[in-house]
């Protein structure tokens, strides 16, 4: 797959977004383009402008760890940009940065059973297994009960992404509903730019892109961004709402998994929320039981 319209439109829009006052350009009055001209952003970088304007055509594979450290400081990129701007190279160069081949639209693999008892064992917290796609694929209790107008009462694996932009219920889920979209596609725009030859998350995007606006328009700014650590507020249906905490966390026996860990400050409502879910859940899971074995 060519990632040349991917390199060409997030230079684009980083060289958009800063101000000649903000990297102490001094600039004419009558500027045709918003943020840096292509020769300031060359004269920042170092590089003749010929060779800026072919990289922002899309053209580079080849570029020297050198010339793409001084493009991302001339851009003035954060991490997370700046390690798209090296996945966007790599993927150009041929070598994908998970250093496998083109992966294929597969089902989602069961998770171990190794992967579950851990899980499981943490009982304090939502705890939950994602893939690059936005998959959720494992949760222990309490992340199930938490994530109940996610998972729903169908047999598709529930996928966080079409959730957020595709069922109305996201937006009671999350207060901050416009702040976790933004999230979410940043999130998946770095994924792309790790391995533009993900057959699974191509698909994704030409779905969401085509029955979502608001997907469509924030996939095309071209922001990225890593998960980390952090806070977010949820409206639960059953508990009401929780302020969390959330730590991400690398598994590195599956590349592209991540395991998600919300808590709440112990002490607080939230936590007390936290606790009166996790009573629901084990509440509601014998009723569960033994309507399966009628």
């Amino acid at each position: 797959m060519d990632n040349r319209a991917d390199v060409r439109e997030f230079l684009m829009s980083r060289r958009a977004k800063i101000t000649p006052a903000a990297a102490g350009v001094v600039g004419g009055a009558n500027r045709r383009v918003p943020g840096l001209r292509r020769s300031e952003v060359a004269a920042l970088a170092g590089v003749s402008v010929e060779y800026y304007a072919k990289l922002e055509r899309g053209a580079i594979g080849g570029a020297s760890a050198a010339v793409l450290d001084a493009l991302a400081d001339a851009l003035q990129l954060d991490e997370p940009e700046r390690a798209h701007l090296l996945d966007l190279a790599r993927a150009a160069d041929g070598v994908p940065s998970s250093g496998r081949a083109r992966r294929r639209a597969t089902r989602p693999a069961a998770p171990r059973p190794s992967l579950q008892w851990a899980l499981a064992a943490i009982t304090d917290g939502v705890a939950f297994v994602r893939d690059q796609h936005q998959d959720l694929l494992a949760t222990n209790p309490l992340g199930r009960a938490f994530y109940s107008p996610v998972i729903g009462d169908g047999g598709r694996t529930p996928n966080l992404a079409r959730f957020q932009f595709l069922d109305p219920a996201a937006r009671d889920f999350y207060p901050d509903w416009d702040l976790f979209a933004e999230m979410c596609v940043a999130i998946m725009r770095a994924e792309a730019g790790r391995d533009p030859h993900d057959k699974g998350l191509q698909d994704l995007v030409g779905e969401l892109s085509t029955r979502s606006d608001t997907f469509r328009r924030l996939w095309g700014a071209h922001d990225v961004r890593t998960h980390g650590a952090g806070t977010k507020r949820f409206h639960h249906p059953v508990v009401g709402e929780l302020t969390l905490a959330y730590e991400e966390l690398a598994i590195t026996a599956e590349p592209g998994q991540v395991l998600m860990v919300y808590t709440a400050e112990p002490g607080s409502p939230s936590a007390e929320r936290l606790h009166l879910l996790a009573s629901w859940a084990a509440d509601a899971a014998p009723a569960t039981h033994a309507g399966r074995d009628r």
